[in-house]
């Protein structure tokens, strides 16, 4: 499959934050190959003490929410921060491999949509992160999810790949 930044241009997509959304769909194609099929157990297994594939997959959905909360310059709710706390819990029944893929999928559309969206002359514009208030700007941001959700992706190949054995 030819990776998604030799796709050529995205529809409805500027040029300038077109390598974000090509990340994204990389990352959104990625996690359908690698993930499914896994059994709970091989979902949630720490290899070494690495994240588990089930970590990674709640938190490509979860750092996208918080990301895009940050881009729209508002602050964590505390559902968000709950939610934070519980991504490498599997839960009781422990959540399964399509169910999380589906929810970090919708993650990722979303953000394809958010980017799209966003007024290419907004990109400037300051934002910060987290409780310190790290400073970054709305380009920033955009830009990391896409890099973000695509480092995760790649972790979730290669532990899917370690637990099948």
């Amino acid at each position: 499959m030819t990776e998604a930044w030799l796709r050529g241009p995205v529809s409805g997509v500027d040029p300038l934050v077109m390598p974000a959304v090509h990340a994204l769909m990389q990352a959104s194609d990625e996690i359908t190959r690698a993930a499914p099929g896994l059994t709970p157990s091989q979902l949630w297994a720490t290899p070494g003490g690495a994240g588990s594939v089930g970590f990674h997959l709640r938190h490509i959905t979860g750092s996208i929410d918080r990301l895009l909360t940050y881009a729209h310059g508002q602050t964590l709710n505390p559902q968000q921060f709950a939610t934070l706390r519980e991504e490498a819990v599997p839960g009781d029944p422990p959540a399964e491999a399509a169910a999380l893929v589906d929810e970090a999928r919708s993650a990722i559309k979303r953000a394809i949509a958010e980017i799209k969206a966003t007024p290419i002359a907004t990109l400037p514009e300051p934002r910060t992160i987290g409780r310190a208030a790290l400073p970054t700007t709305l380009f920033g941001l955009l830009f990391h999810i896409g890099e973000h959700t695509e480092r995760h992706a790649g972790q979730i190949i290669t532990l899917s790949k370690v637990v099948r054995g």
